[in-house]
C-alpha cells in the first residue's frame, strides 16, 4: 500500500489515516500533532470550536474545541449534530444506472415461483420452552439418516412465543412465518408445545398457503413421544426435499441484503463503497438489493431520501427514519447514541459518520420501495427496510423479508451469521489475515488494486456462493435468529 492517508471528498476538512500514523509526520501537506491510529481522522486545517466536521463532503459533527491542522479529530473535541425530527424536502436526484452484463446463478425452484439458492430442512419453535426438542429431533436426524441429497437439517431456536403482548407477539410470530416460507427451506418442520400464546393453530391460519408434503407440523403436548414424532415427520419431509435438484437462472432472481457490523475507519472507504457497486450492479442487472439498519441512516438519511423513484417513495422513507426516533425517545433515549465502543476504537466518531459510510452500501441506484415490518421485498431494484443495526436482529429481519443472502462488512470481525448464507466482508487486510477462519472476503484488497476488479471477484463469490459454496458461517455452523423486542413480556 502505498498512500498512507485518504480525503474522500474535495470539501472535506478532514483526512483518514490508512495505517497508523506518527507525530510529526507529513500526510496531506499538514504536519501530524500527534499519533493517528489508523481509520482515525486528522484535521486537514484549523477547525474553530462550533465548526462542523466534514467527511464525506458532509457535515459528521461539531467541534467542541479549536482543533488545529494535523490534531486527531474524534470524540475528545467533535459532537453529533443530530437532534429532533427534521424536515425533509423531496429534491429527487437523477441515478439511472449503467446496463451491465448478467450473470447466470444455479437455484432451486419452488412450487410457488420463488427460487432458493440453498435446500434446507429447517426446524422452527413456535415458542422457546421446545428448542431443546427442536434441536434433538435434528440432531437424530443426522445420525440415523444423514444429510446426502439436500444441504442440512438446522433447527433455529429462540426465547421468545409465550408471555409477549400486541406487537412483540405479532412480530415474533410474524417472524416465524416469513422463515416457514422462506424459500432456502426445502422443507420446515413447525414444533410447538401446546400451552403458549404462540398457538399453533393461530400460527397456521394466517400463515398461508404451503405445501402441505415440505411443512408439517408437531405440538409436543398432543403425543406421547415428541422427538420420535417429529423424527418421522422430518423423514417425510426429507423424502420430498431430496427431489428437488438445481437450474440455470438469471442472477435477476437473487435478492441480497446489505448489512455492516463492527464497522471501523476504513468502512465508508472499502467494503461499503465495494458492496455499493455490487448493489449498483445487481440492481442494474435486474435484481434486488435491500438496505436496513435505519438508525444507522441517521444523519445521511437526505441522500437516501432523495434518490426515492417518486414522492410517495420519498414520503415511506420519511416515515422511516421519523418513526424510528419515535422509538428512540419512547424509551427515553437520544437518537444519536451509537457508535459501539468498537466502532469508537477503529475510528468512527459520531452518528453520522456511521451513517455515512454505512449508508454506501446501497451504492447510487434509485429507491424503489420501502417495506415495513409486515412486508416482503417484493420491489426489484433497491429497497429500503424498517429494522434496528443490531446485527442480529438485523439480518434476520432481512433474510425475513425474502432476501437468500447477506452481503455483511466488517471492520473489526465477528462469527455471526444469520439463517441465510451471511458473508462477511473485511473492510481491512489484516483483520482478512488475521480472522481467515471468519471472513470470505477481503475488500481491504481495493486500497492495494481498484474497486472494479475487486468488484469482479466479489460478484464471482456471490456467484459460487448462490451455486451451493458454503460462506464461513455455514462452514463454522453460526447460524442464529434474533426477533426484534420493543414491549412487555408477562
Amino acid at each position: 500500500m502505498t498512500k498512507k492517508s485518504i480525503i474522500i471528498n474535495p470539501l472535506d476538512n478532514v483526512a483518514v489515516a490508512l495505517c497508523d500514523l506518527k507525530k510529526d509526520e507529513t500526510e496531506q501537506g499538514v504536519i501530524l500533532k500527534e499519533d493517528v491510529a489508523k481509520g482515525h481522522k486528522f484535521a486537514l486545517r484549523a477547525i474553530a470550536n462550533g465548526e462542523n466536521v466534514i467527511k464525506y463532503g458532509v457535515h459528521i459533527a461539531h467541534a467542541t474545541a479549536d482543533i488545529q491542522a494535523g490534531k486527531w479529530v474524534h470524540t475528545h473535541n467533535v459532537k453529533t449534530n443530530l437532534s429532533e425530527n427534521l424536515e425533509y424536502e423531496y429534491n429527487k436526484v437523477d441515478c439511472a444506472l449503467k446496463p451491465v452484463k448478467p450473470r447466470k446463478v444455479n437455484v432451486y425452484e419452488r412450487g410457488n415461483g420463488d427460487v432458493g439458492i440453498r435446500n434446507e430442512i429447517w426446524i422452527i419453535p413456535t415458542v422457546g420452552c421446545v428448542n431443546g426438542q427442536a434441536k434433538e429431533i435434528a440432531e437424530r436426524f443426522k445420525n440415523e439418516c444423514g444429510e446426502e441429497g439436500f444441504d442440512g437439517i438446522f433447527a433455529y431456536t429462540h426465547p421468545y412465543g409465550c408471555s409477549q403482548l400486541g406487537d412483540d407477539h405479532e412480530r415474533t410470530k410474524l417472524i416465524l412465518q416469513k422463515m416457514v416460507r422462506h424459500p432456502n427451506a426445502g422443507g420446515v418442520l413447525v414444533i410447538g408445545l401446546g400451552c403458549e400464546n404462540n398457538q399453533m393453530a393461530a400460527f397456521r391460519e394466517t400463515l398461508g398457503k404451503v405445501d402441505q408434503k415440505r411443512v408439517k407440523f408437531l405440538v409436543c403436548q398432543d403425543v406421547a413421544d415428541e422427538i420420535e414424532s417429529g423424527f418421522n415427520l422430518v423423514k417425510e419431509i426429507a423424502a420430498e426435499v431430496k427431489k428437488d435438484k438445481r437450474v440455470e437462472r438469471d442472477i435477476s432472481c437473487l435478492k441480497v441484503g446489505l448489512k455492516c457490523g463492527g464497522s471501523d475507519g476504513l468502512s465508508g472507504i472499502t467494503a461499503n463503497p465495494l458492496v455499493g457497486y455490487f448493489s449498483d450492479y445487481i440492481v442494474s442487472a435486474g435484481g434486488t438489493s435491500v438496505l436496513s439498519e435505519v438508525p444507522e441512516m441517521f444523519g445521511a438519511e437526505q441522500q437516501l431520501m432523495n434518490r426515492c423513484k417518486d414522492r410517495a417513495t420519498f414520503e415511506k422513507a420519511v416515515k422511516l427514519i421519523n418513526d424510528f426516533k419515535d422509538y428512540f425517545r419512547s424509551n427515553g433515549q437520544p437518537v444519536g447514541e451509537n457508535p459501539s465502543p468498537g466502532n469508537k476504537a477503529g475510528g468512527i466518531t459520531t452518528l453520522e459518520d456511521k451513517s455515512c459510510g454505512c449508508t454506501q452500501k446501497s451504492g447510487s441506484g434509485p429507491v424503489q420501495d420501502v417495506v415495513f415490518d409486515d412486508g416482503y421485498v417484493t420491489e426489484k431494484g433497491l429497497n429500503l427496510l424498517n429494522g434496528p443495526g443490531n446485527d442480529m436482529c438485523a439480518v434476520t429481519n432481512i433474510a425475513a423479508a425474502g432476501c437468500h443472502l447477506v452481503l455483511f462488512t466488517t471492520g473489526r470481525g465477528t462469527p455471526f451469521g444469520g439463517f441465510v448464507p451471511t458473508l462477511k466482508i473485511a473492510t481491512n487486510s489484516d483483520l482478512a489475515k488475521n480472522k481467515a477462519n471468519w471472513i470470505d472476503f477481503n475488500a481491504g484488497a481495493v486500497l492495494d488494486s481498484d474497486f472494479d476488479t475487486q468488484l469482479e471477484k466479489l460478484i464471482d463469490l456471490i456467484v459460487e456462493t448462490a451455486n451451493g459454496r458454503k460462506t464461513k458461517n455455514e462452514i463454522n455452523n453460526t447460524r442464529e435468529i434474533a426477533i426484534f423486542k420493543t414491549g412487555v413480556t408477562l
